[in-house]
């Protein structure tokens, strides 16, 4: 098989559809669509919605990220994650800080944009108000876009394996943590997870150190 005859109509459905989303939601903005490995040592990314990654010009565009692992879900599950990204990127158009914990903690803002999406939102310790699927209704909207995805993902990626680490991951101390006027603090994983911290003298979150435990 030849590589275009995968890639080429798997990046225009995908445009295809980010076009189709762009049409309910007009302030979902341009992007340009990458494809590529999604594994990683936590996991599988699905999407990821950068900000102003591409310059064309003196213009900044933005960049749609799409894992191929997660081809082999299928054409609703696909659109699942492009509704889930545009929702990041109408919040990039609107101004509004829809993630904390660099990007890993999605917050209610977020859930409040995906659910106008079209998406059901449930919510992880970790992760926040993360775990997103197309809600009743959405697939028949977006029913010819789901058809022409399926028509286009003709293969999928294979899952990198990935290393078991050894040794500790974390130190009695728990993980470091600077907010946003350079205080500093230790607190454990499960307390991160609860939510966000915020400093009584900036107001800003806590967030995880880098390079810290």
């Amino acid at each position: 098989m030849n590589a275009a005859t995968v890639t080429a109509p798997l990046v225009a459905a995908i445009e295809t559809a980010w076009t189709a989303i762009q049409t309910r939601h007009e302030d979902v903005p341009e992007v340009v669509v990458t494809i590529g490995s999604g594994s990683g040592p936590k996991g599988l990314t699905l999407g990821h919605f950068a900000a102003d990654r591409w310059v064309r010009g003196e213009e900044a565009v933005h960049e749609l990220f799409v894992g191929g692992e997660g081809l082999a879900r299928g054409g609703a599950d696909v659109l699942g994650t492009l509704l889930h990204e545009a929702a990041h990127a109408a919040a990039q158009t609107r101004g509004v800080q829809d993630t904390s914990r660099q990007g890993r903690y999605h917050n209610k803002k977020f859930k409040a944009i995906a659910e106008s999406f079209g998406l059901t939102v449930e919510h992880d310790a970790r992760i926040g108000w993360s775990v997103t699927t197309l809600a009743a209704g959405t697939s028949t909207e977006y029913a010819a876009t789901v058809a022409a995805l399926d028509a286009a993902i003709t293969a999928h990626r294979r899952a990198e394996a990935q290393p078991v680490s050894g040794g500790r991951k974390s130190n009695n101390n728990g993980a470091a943590a600077v907010c946003g006027c350079g205080r500093k603090i230790r607190a454990s994983l499960t307390v991160f997870a609860e939510g966000p911290i915020l400093c009584g003298l900036c107001g800003e979150e806590f967030e995880p150190e880098e390079g810290g435990e």
